[in-house]
């Protein structure tokens, strides 16, 4: 609104000088428009993840319910490598909110793990939207049972600066894991799954759902899903923060067993530096308000209590924006 503002200022005390300013009804027009402009307009942009991505389908959703709610407001959608690249671009100021799992958000918030010394001490949470599970899925020709058995084979650990990249790499490095890890997109992985040039990958998918790109390299590839044991487990949770484990029950894929699995919290996450209270309490409540078109896309959405998850991920050291929490505390 401000750069609008300024622009048409330039252009009629500026350019339009120089023209002569046509005529007085033209200028007054001009300021007319712009003071017509709802006092709230402004534009965002939400950083999400692969487009290839179910999780980018609910991104493109959350900017419809922020529109919706906040008549004016534009959100622009853009496709990123996910949560640590979202925190980056936040840190650059590129975008003004987006996917963060949860412990990623820890790690930045903390200047740990890859943000070793560079902690984002203002990164805060806007609102939850469903936890994330790791698929580590490999073909069922590979002969691979187990994690162990990935060490010296071609693997993708997931989209680079996602969350789920960070997450294996790390897991696999506490564990002793080596995999021949080879990057690429989420597209690059499944091309390469499919033709058997890699024996798997991994990426966050929704807790009850099999994700997107699973689904359609299954329809040319039978796929294996590995878990965790207990004692790999234990590890983890000793040294990574912001992760819990869930376990899956048979059949999530066909002939799948059982298996435990790395789960995390999602948020929506900006930074105090970047925006302030009254922004950040309309597009929580718009979220809020509007959340039938996220369950539009996931349906799962719709026993999820926005509410209760978010002021629980605040237990795991995820910070909540005071805008954004002034509506979840008062919400119903």
């Amino acid at each position: 609104m401000r750069g609008l503002f300024s622009r048409a200022i330039g252009r009629l005390t500026g350019r339009g000088r120089d023209l002569g300013c046509a005529s007085a009804l033209f200028c007054g027009g001009a300021f007319a428009a712009l003071l017509a402009l709802p006092a709230g307009a402004e534009t965002l942009t939400l950083g999400a993840t692969n487009a290839t991505s179910s999780h980018y389908q609910v991104a493109v959703g959350m900017a419809q319910a922020i529109e919706k709610g906040n008549p004016g407001t534009t959100v622009t959608v853009v496709e990123t490598g996910a949560s640590v690249d979202n925190v980056r671009r936040l840190v650059r100021g590129e975008i003004d909110l987006g996917l963060v799992a949860g412990d990623v958000f820890v790690q930045a918030k903390n200047g740990t793990g890859q943000f070793e010394g560079k902690p984002v001490a203002d990164l805060v949470a806007l609102y939850p939207y469903d936890d994330s599970i790791i698929n580590i899925a490999v073909r069922a020709d590979s002969g691979i049972t187990d994690l162990n058995g990935l060490t010296g084979k071609n693997f993708t650990p997931g989209i680079r600066g996602s969350g789920g990249e960070l997450l294996v790499t790390q897991s696999f490095s506490l564990l002793g894991i080596k995999p021949r890890y080879i990057y690429g997109t989420v597209n690059d992985a499944i091309e390469g799954v499919g033709n058997n040039q890699l024996v798997g990958y991994s990426k966050y998918a929704a807790a009850a759902r099999v994700d997107a790109t699973l689904r359609e390299l299954m329809t040319k590839v039978d796929m294996r899903i590995l878990g965790f044991t207990k004692e790999q487990q234990e590890k983890v949770l000793a040294k990574i923060p912001g992760v819990s484990f869930v376990t899956i029950p048979a059949g999530f894929i066909k002939g799948n067993p059982a298996f435990a699995t790395p789960s995390v919290p999602i948020v929506y996450a900006t930074r105090l530096s970047l925006m302030n209270d009254a922004t950040a309490k309309k597009i929580a409540q718009a979220i809020d308000q509007n959340r039938q078109i996220l369950i539009s896309v996931w349906p799962q959405l719709k026993d999820y209590d926005f509410k209760k998850s978010l002021l629980e991920t605040i237990d795991i050291g995820i910070a909540v924006h005071p805008g954004a929490l002034a509506h979840w505390k008062s919400a119903q």
